[in-house]
Formats: C-alpha cells, sequence, structure tokens
C-alpha cells in the first residue's frame, strides 16, 4: 500500500443525501419514504430504478444549483455502516445567514457559552416552536451498496427521539467492532405519534436496525466485508451460526466404506471440503474409506469355503 498524508483526514466522497422531507408550495412536508438528492443523475436514475419513483431535475431551497432528486416509494433501504465512527451529533440552529448556533448538549461551541437553549426554558427546550430553540441534528454517513461508486450518503434528521437511538445504536456496534470493518444496517422512516396537553402529534422517526446478523455477531468483532455484504447467504455467517460437524468422528463410526463416502458427500455439499478431494479433510476420509475395503477383503479371504460333495 502506498504512503499517505497523514496531516489530512481521509474520508471517501460523498454522493449526495438521503431525506424524510421537501419543500412544496405551501411550505415543508414529511414524507413517509425515502427522498434520494444527488448531484449525479446516474445515481438518482438508479435508486428510481431499485426502490421506485421518478427522477427529476430538482434545486435546493436558498441554493442556485441544479442537483437531481427521487421521491422513492419504499421507507426502508439497505446500507452499509463504514470503518471509523459514522455519526455525529450538534444541536443547531438554522436562519437564511447560516447555523447560529451548534451546541454539544452543555457547551454551544460558536460563543463558547453554556447551552442557550436549556439555560432559557429547562429540560424540555426541544419541545419549543422550531426555530426558536436548536433542532437535534444528527447526521449518519453510510454506504449504499446498491448504487454505484464507492462513496459516502448521508442520512439526517432533526428528530429529537432519533438522536438518542441512533447514537445509542451506532455506539454499541462501535464497542464491539472497535469501529472496524463493515457493519449491514436498514434504514427505516417509523411513523410514531406523542400526546401532549390533550393533543396528538404524528411525526417520523427513522430507525437504524440491524440487517441480516444477530447482535452476536455484530458485537464479537470486525466482518468480513464479504459478510456485510451478503450477510443472509454468506458461508460466514452460517459457519458462525452452526459449527462444522467432526466428519471424521462419523467416517471412524461408519460401517462400511460407503457409508464413509456418504460423510465425504455431505461434507462437500456443505462447502467444508474441496470438490476434487484435494484439501487435507478429503485425504484423511478416503484414507479411512481405503482402510475398511481392505479390512473388508481380508475377512473375506479368511472365510471357510464350503466343502463340494462328491459322488
Amino acid at each position: 500500500m502506498g504512503s499517505r498524508l497523514l496531516n489530512i483526514q481521509r474520508r471517501a466522497a460523498e454522493h449526495g443525501r438521503l431525506r424524510t422531507g421537501f419543500t412544496q408550495g405551501n411550505g415543508p412536508a414529511r414524507s413517509a419514504t425515502w427522498i434520494v438528492t444527488s448531484h449525479s443523475e446516474e445515481h438518482v436514475r438508479r435508486a428510481a430504478e431499485l426502490w421506485g419513483g421518478e427522477a427529476e431535475p430538482w434545486t435546493p431551497l436558498n441554493s442556485t444549483i441544479g442537483q437531481w432528486r427521487v421521491i422513492t416509494r419504499v421507507p426502508a433501504i439497505e446500507a452499509l455502516i463504514t470503518p471509523g465512527d459514522p455519526l455525529n451529533q450538534y444541536n443547531e440552529l438554522w436562519t437564511k445567514g447560516g447555523c447560529q448556533r451548534r451546541c454539544d448538549g452543555e457547551t454551544e461551541l460558536l460563543s463558547r457559552q453554556p447551552c442557550i437553549c436549556a439555560r432559557q426554558f429547562g429540560e424540555d427546550w426541544h419541545q419549543k416552536k422550531k426555530g426558536t430553540v436548536c433542532s437535534a441534528t444528527s447526521r449518519l454517513n453510510v454506504m449504499l451498496p446498491d448504487l454505484s461508486g464507492m462513496g459516502m450518503w448521508r442520512a439526517e434528521t432533526h428528530s429529537f427521539y432519533a438522536a438518542s437511538e441512533w447514537g445509542g445504536m451506532v455506539d454499541m456496534v462501535l464497542a464491539g467492532t472497535d469501529g472496524k470493518g463493515f457493519v449491514p444496517v436498514t434504514l427505516r422512516i417509523e411513523p410514531r405519534q406523542v400526546v401532549r396537553e390533550g393533543k396528538t402529534k404524528k411525526f417520523p422517526v427513522v430507525v437504524v436496525e440491524l440487517r441480516g446478523v444477530t447482535p452476536r455477531q455484530a458485537l464479537t468483532g470486525p466482518m468480513t466485508a464479504a459478510t456485510a455484504l451478503d450477510p443472509a447467504g454468506g458461508q460466514a455467517v452460517a459457519a458462525i451460526e452452526a459449527p462444522r460437524p467432526d466428519y471424521l468422528a462419523e467416517a471412524e463410526g461408519a460401517l462400511t466404506s460407503d457409508d464413509v463416502r456418504d460423510v465425504w458427500r455431505r461434507a462437500s455439499a456443505n462447502g467444508h471440503v474441496d470438490p476434487k478431494g484435494r484439501d487435507e479433510l478429503s485425504k484423511q476420509l478416503m484414507a479411512i474409506a481405503e482402510r475398511m475395503d481392505a479390512e473388508a477383503n481380508d475377512t473375506n479371504d479368511d472365510e471357510p469355503v464350503e466343502g463340494e460333495l462328491v459322488d
């Protein structure tokens, strides 16, 4: 591997965004399905092929640079958490003039003051009207394995509830993998509701779930890329879930050489031996079968031959 600049943080290019809302004539609207946006027409058209919807030119609000967008028909998409820490979270307040506040929950980082929202409104500050307080902003960088390109896609949410769930989920995965290897996940838009002051409020929350693997697999160390890309059908997953049978013990307990050969055929069907018999286990099984054949021949030679009566 070649050298790298040590004073520059290495990261993959950002291909686009995964959104849960859009702007229409009468203001912002939430979407029950994923919205994929990108500068690349190819990426967006491929997303439309996979997840439905129509690719269309699109210009973000307060921007003059055109992009592409598709409002898909799916509430869940498959993704990969990549090595490193893919999540960053801040309480942020944005206006047309840009970011006015960026707080880590204790300190407002732009002014270096204690959390302004909590000081003004107490611990329930997040229930105040949007635009008057910060929004809990979570940005998760993932890879979409079925789209072209090796870059990242950014899923962003301003949900107070998603902030705690994303942080807990990602931190558990990082504790098991030490930030190494890929982890297969599903990003799912889940409808929820709460009742406050006698009023029911409905809203979507983006949920990050493990996909095709168990918590045991996700927390026992980094996965191989092959397992992460095909968690349901990969042989690595099967090997973790079901240990390889002791074929040699089965062969030693067999009654005939044909039974030993049946053991080898089963091992071959499970992918545990070379189909051409060149691996060590195949050689050991064949040696057992040949030994049984030799023992059977020796036994037949020692059998008495029934005498023939002659007049």
